[in-house]
């Protein structure tokens, strides 16, 4: 059994009522907060069996944007994290909320937009193409929610040398998942940072339905880096402190890295593996 895209104000009862129906059983329960990406792409339902087949353990997990996945390590809500927003992932560490990060894996951030491509960014570095978009006027659409995408699209547009968005009427705050901004950024003809991989399943999901199209990709400051981290046992007596090492080992090894590598939507690789590197 897992958990997914479950209401914070619910989350830990459910967790609790989860783990508590679980005790009959013979595998052991891990507790993950996870990124939207992971949980869309199908990353984590090809996974979990595997894990299961082979360590006995059953990951139940919650998929949000990276800030509130940290925010539920802080609370000691699960026991491990996987995440993808660097910088945040250091404060975590830093402030002695997370142990041991790991690097799992990387795919890449594009922007998406109309297929004419009002703003005329094609091929730009994303930096340049978020310049156009706003001295444009182009609508473009933001998850505005702290997940690991919303960080790397301010960082761009610090980049940029402009001041983060905000009251602009072209700057569209959704304050949801990547699937639905995606949807959004469709319905109301705006461009969308978003993780390629959810932008496949965006796409397949439409039937060739979407006016949306690549039209910035390749860019050095669009790569996605994933690392997992186990919640600090020293700060919570709750944290199942042996289960995400066996985890973060069995996650990192070569056989399950080799998995990762393998797993494809659309015949197209999603995730690239990198850890240890």
């Amino acid at each position: 059994m897992r958990i997914r895209r479950v209401l914070s104000v619910f989350f830990v009862v459910i967790l609790l009522l989860s783990a508590g129906c679980s005790q009959g059983s013979a595998a052991e329960v891990l507790r993950m907060a996870t990124t939207t990406s992971t949980d869309n792409t199908g990353l984590l339902d090809y996974l979990a069996p595997k894990l299961l087949e082979e360590k006995g353990i059953e990951i139940q997990w919650v998929a949000v944007g990276t800030g509130k996945a940290l925010e539920y390590g802080r609370n000691g809500d699960v026991d491990v994290v996987l995440v993808h927003d660097p910088k945040s992932e250091e404060a975590f560490v830093a402030e002695g909320s997370g142990v041991n990060r790991r690097q799992v894996m990387y795919n890449d951030f594009i922007i998406v937009g109309p297929s004419k491509d009002p703003a005329q960014t094609r091929g730009l570095p994303a930096f340049e193409a978020l310049k156009k978009i706003a001295a444009s006027g182009v609508p473009f659409a933001s998850r505005a929610d702290k997940s690991g995408t919303h960080m790397a699209e301010l960082a761009l547009w610090d980049k940029a040398g402009l001041q983060q968005p905000d009251k602009e009427k072209w700057y569209i705050q959704t304050g949801q998942g990547m699937l639905e901004t995606l949807t959004v950024g469709d319905e109301r003809g705006a461009y969308v940072l978003t993780d390629r991989g959810t932008f496949i399943k965006f796409e397949d999901s439409r039937k060739g339905q979407s006016d949306l199209v690549i039209v910035v990709e390749g860019d050095d400051a669009l790569k996605n880096q994933y690392s997992v981290i186990a919640v600090n046992p020293a700060k919570w007596d709750n944290i199942r402190y042996d289960l995400a090492l066996t985890y973060m080992d069995w996650l990192t090894s070569s056989s399950t890295q080799r998995a990762i590598a393998d797993f494809k939507l659309l015949g197209k690789q999603l995730f690239f593996p990198n850890a240890g590197r």
